[in-house]
């Protein structure tokens, strides 16, 4: 698992999002029931500095009930908030980039071991290609104990208008 700050110290949505409200509307004020900590920075702030990783610290908003088949359901939602995003990093661009349209592919996981959807997870993504409109992005969720727990592989379609 890589070395990175502890999810505890990192600011949570409304805190590290509060500089881009203007840029997110209403979507800035709805409820968050899994709680996303940027471990490299929010991605509007390393907009312009082209990056094939990111690191984002998750788990669900509360204490869920001991069903294994629960927690693998709501990780693998959370898995798919990030992941697709890595493919645009490299290129200097957010999501949140005006023209930009990026749709699921396919989406893939291995669940290797037991791990706990509310307790954080450290999801380590990155992209190795990102050509002809699309791009892949792999990811490895790791347990707070160093373990891993998932693989994640996502391909998705990437275009941005042109002007």
């Amino acid at each position: 698992m890589p070395v990175v700050p502890d999810a505890e110290s990192l600011p949570d949505f409304k805190t590290r999002m509060a500089p881009h409200k203007h840029l997110l509307g209403e979507w800035y004020d709805r409820p968050r029931p899994i709680d996303i900590r940027y471990v490299d920075g929010d991605p509007m702030s390393r907009s312009r500095t082209p990056t094939v990783q990111q690191k984002v610290w998750l788990r669900a908003d509360g204490t869920l009930p001991d069903d294994p088949t629960l927690h693998a359901c709501i990780v693998t939602y959370a898995s798919d908030m990030t992941l697709l995003d890595t493919t645009v990093l490299p290129h200097g661009l957010n999501w949140t980039d005006s023209g930009l349209q990026m749709a699921s592919l396919d989406h893939a996981m291995w669940f290797h071991r037991p791990f706990r959807a509310d307790e954080w997870l450290l999801y380590d993504q990155m992209t190795p290609t990102t050509s002809g409109a699309r791009g892949l992005a792999t990811g490895s969720i790791y347990t707070h104990d160093g373990h891993l727990a998932i693989t994640v592989v996502q391909e998705g379609l990437i275009r941005r208008e042109r002007s």
